[in-house]
């Protein structure tokens, strides 16, 4: 019959195949890599669900984040609490979601959410002005980026509200198919792809 894992039970393994786009097998390696990032502190044996999380700080270091400008928001909008520090669970989701399988208006969703700092539901100048910012590595003058800001919001603004919703979000994503294209990690798009996507947008 061969080994058997001991690390989850079978029901765990079934939810997380429900909720997640991986395999069992991939459940399993990252779970593996979840535990690299602290074996002492992540047990090999998941079955009574150990209250286990791991900081922002050692989550951010790992290979698909540590050079990602926005690597602090994807933590803190896939952890439970906000903070950047994650669970197993909220590792697996965040891979989930970054992970091919998953479909565009989902990821077009935690792209917004990503984009939202101050979590009110809408991506507002000041969110704009903090992307872009990431986004570029701080090398726009301010003048530079209020200017591009505007243009977002004239462009993407159906509704004329002055902010961005998650329906102009998406709306502004179908005009821009390439912002969500297959990649490891998709929100780790060079900067000047994203900024010149969002000041010349394509023509639906």
């Amino acid at each position: 019959m061969g080994n058997k894992q001991t690390i989850f039970t079978q029901e765990q393994l079934d939810a997380y195949q429900d909720c997640t786009f991986f395999t069992r097998k991939e459940i399993l390696r990252l779970f593996y890599r979840y535990r690299d990032l602290a074996p002492q502190l992540v047990p090999l044996d998941y079955s009574d669900k150990p209250a286990v999380t791991l900081p922002y700080e050692l989550i951010g270091s790992m290979p698909e984040l540590k050079d990602n400008p926005f690597r602090q928001r994807i933590a803190e909008v896939f952890s439970e609490h906000g903070d950047g520090n994650m669970t197993l669970d909220d590792f697996l989701d965040m891979f989930s979601v970054l992970s091919e399988m998953a479909p565009r208006d989902l990821k077009a969703y935690y792209a917004f959410k990503i984009y939202d700092f101050n979590n009110d539901d809408y991506i507002c100048k000041s969110d704009l002005e903090k992307t872009v910012n990431k986004l570029t590595r701080n090398e726009l003058t301010p003048e530079e980026v209020s200017l591009v800001c505007e243009k977002v919001i004239y462009e993407a603004d159906v509704d004329n509200d002055g902010k961005l919703s998650l329906a102009d979000f998406q709306h502004m994503i179908i005009r821009a198919p390439d912002f969500l294209r297959p990649h490891s990690c998709w929100a780790q798009l060079h900067a000047e792809d994203l900024y010149s996507l969002i000041v010349t947008p394509t023509d639906i």
